[in-house]
C-alpha cells in the first residue's frame, strides 16, 4: 500500500476564554492519519491570531513549549497534511493566515480543487500574487475577494462556493467567528459535536470529537455552511443539493480510522464487510487469514468471519517510525518494508495464508511484503485487495497518480499476482462498493473513471510548482 492520506482540519469554538490549543492539539493528533508532512494551529485570543506551524509530524512539531505559549483563546483552528497538491514545503503549511481590508482569516483545508489550475491563471490576470504552490490559497484569495463586496466573511464563503469546483472541507476562523463547510458532492467528511463546557468542536473525523471529550452531534450536510459564533449556530443550505453527494469511498476502505463514522456509517463495519465480499468472491483453502496493518486489519477479520478460516496476527508493525525516519542509502541495502513490518512466523509458517491488504498501486510494496512472508515461512500466499484495481488518478484530495504508476493499468490480474509473488489474488468487485455503506452515493472515480466534476486537461499533483522560463 502506497497511498497516502490527504488531510485532517479542526476547529474549536468557545463562549469564553479557555485552553483551545490545548484541545486542537489534542483533536490533531488523533487526526495524525491523515496528514504526516506538516501540521499548525492558529488561536484566536480576541481578535489576535497567534501561530504556530511546521513540517513535521504533530509530537515533532508542538513540544509543550509550543503549546503553553498559546494564550488562552476562544477559537483555534488546526491542520495535518499529506500534499497532494503543493510540494512537502514550509510555506504550505496550514492554516493559511489572510490579512485584508476587511479583517483577518485563517483557513484549514481538506480535499482538493479540480479547476484550481483555470482560477489561479484568471486571479494572477487580475493582478493576485500567490506565496505558496497550495490550492488553499486560491479558496483563500477568492473568500477575501469576494469579502471586500460581502456583508459578512460566510457569505464570502457562500459566493466563493459558486466559483470553486471539486473537493474541499473548510474551516475558517474569523476574528469572531468559526465557519465551517463542505462542498455540494460531500466528497470529504466534516463533522460537528459539543464538550460539556458547551464548546464546539469540529473535525475531519469523529475518532477526533472524542479524543477531546466532545460528543458528536452530526455531519456537515454536503454544500452546507455552519457558522458558530456568540449568537449561535447558523445553518445555511443554499448549496446544498446542488449536486448528487458523492463521499469518497476510499475514506472508508482506508482513509479513515476505523473508530470513525462517516455520514452515519461505521468505517470498521465497512471494511470488516468488505473482508466478507471477498471471501464470498474469492474464497481460497487456507490455514490462516492475515491483514496488512493497519487498514487491512478489519477486512481481515471480515474475511476470516466469511469463510471460517481462523483469524491471526501475521504481521507486525513498527509504531515508532515517524516522519523523521531516514531512509536507507542504496549503500546499505535495507528494506523499508522490512523496517516498517516484520513477520510473524509463529502465525505463517508452514500455513496456507490469505494476506488482505486494502490497495495496491505500483505494486512494489506488495511484492515485498509477500516475500516477507515467504521468507517466513509461509507456504502458499493467497493475497485479496479490499479495493477494487486503481485504474485512474484521483483529482479530489487523494495521492492516486497518472495511469502510467498504476500496475493494473499495465497488467491483467493473474499477471500483478505473478509480479508481486502471490499464488492468486483477488480484487473487490466494484459492482459491490455500494454494499460497504449501503448507498450508491460515493465516488470511486480513481476505480472507474466516472468524475463527478469537470477535469482540467493538463491537471498535475505539483501543477504550480513546474519549472518555468521567463526574460
Amino acid at each position: 500500500m502506497a497511498v497516502h492520506e490527504e488531510c485532517g482540519v479542526f476547529g474549536v469554538f468557545s463562549s469564553g476564554r479557555t485552553d483551545v490549543a490545548g484541545l486542537t492539539y489534542y483533536g490533531l493528533y488523533a487526526l495524525q492519519h491523515r496528514g504526516q508532512e506538516s501540521c499548525g494551529i492558529v488561536v484566536n485570543d480576541d481578535g489576535l491570531f497567534y501561530t504556530h506551524k511546521d513540517i513535521g509530524l504533530v509530537g515533532e512539531v508542538f513540544h509543550h513549549a509550543h503549546i503553553s505559549g498559546f494564550p488562552e483563546g476562544n477559537i483555534a483552528v488546526g491542520h495535518v497534511r499529506y500534499s497532494t497538491s503543493g510540494g512537502s514545503d514550509r510555506k504550505n503549511c496550514q492554516p493559511l493566515e489572510v490579512n485584508h481590508q476587511k479583517g483577518r482569516i485563517a483557513i484549514a483545508h481538506n480535499g482538493n480543487l479540480s479547476n484550481a489550475s483555470a482560477l489561479k491563471n484568471k486571479l494572477e490576470l487580475t493582478g493576485a500574487i500567490f506565496h505558496t504552490t497550495s490550492d488553499t490559497e486560491i479558496i483563500a484569495y477568492i473568500i477575501t475577494k469576494e469579502r471586500l463586496s460581502s456583508d459578512s466573511v460566510e457569505e464570502a464563503v457562500s459566493r466563493a462556493m459558486n466559483i470553486i469546483e471539486g473537493a474541499y472541507s473548510l474551516v475558517i476562523m474569523s476574528p469572531s467567528k468559526l465557519i465551517v463547510c463542505r462542498d455540494p458532492h460531500g466528497f470529504r467528511p466534516l463533522c460537528y459535536g459539543k464538550r460539556d463546557d458547551g464548546s464546539i468542536v469540529v473535525a475531519s473525523e469523529t475518532c477526533a470529537l472524542k479524543a477531546v471529550g466532545a460528543e458528536f452531534v452530526r455531519d456537515v450536510l454536503p454544500g452546507e455552511i455552519l457558522v458558530f459564533s456568540k449568537n449561535g449556530i447558523e445553518s445555511r443550505k443554499e448549496h446544498c443539493g446542488r449536486n448528487p453527494k458523492r463521499i469518497c469511498i476510499f475514506e472508508y476502505i482506508y482513509f479513515a480510522r476505523p473508530d470513525s463514522e462517516i455520514d452515519g456509517v461505521s468505517v470498521h463495519k465497512a471494511r470488516k464487510k468488505a473482508g466478507m465480499i471477498l471471501a464470498e468472491c474469492y474464497p481460497a483453502d487456507a490455514d490462516v487469514v492475515i491483514g496488512v496493518p493497519d487498514s487491512g486489519l478489519d477486512a481481515a477479520l471480515g474475511f476470516s468471519a466469511e469463510s471460517g478460516i481462523p483469524y491471526g496476527i501475521g504481521l507486525l508493525k513498527n509504531k515508532y517510525i515517524g516522519r523523521t525516519f531516514i531512509a536507507p542509502t542504496q549503500e546499505t541495502r535495507i528494506d523499508n518494508v522490512k523496517i516498517k513490518l516484520s513477520a510473524i512466523g509463529e502465525t505463517v509458517s508452514g500455513k496456507r495464508v490469505v494476506l488482505v491488504d486494502d490497495s495496491i498501486v505500483r505494486g512494489t510494496t506488495s511484492g515485498r511484503i509477500v516475500k516477507l512472508l515467504r521468507d517466513a515461512g509461509a507456504e502458499k500466499i493467497h493475497m485479496r485487495i479490499s479495493a477494487p484495481p486503481f485504474l485512474h488518478p484521483c483529482y479530489y484530495g487523494t495521492d492516486i497518480d497518472s495511469e502510467r504508476h498504476l500496475i493494473a493499468c499495465r497488467y491483467s490480474v493473474s499477471e500483478i499476482a505473478e509480479k508481486i509473488g502471490a499464488d492468486s489474488l483477488g480484487y473487490l468487485p466494484k459492482e459491490r462498493l455500494g454494499e460497504l455503506i449501503g448507498s450508491c452515493d460515493y465516488c470511486s472515480a480513481c476505480f472507474d473513471g466516472a468524475y463527478p466534476t469537470s477535469i482540467e486537461s493538463n491537471p498535475r499533483k505539483n501543477k504550480f510548482e513546474k519549472k518555468i522560463s521567463s526574460d
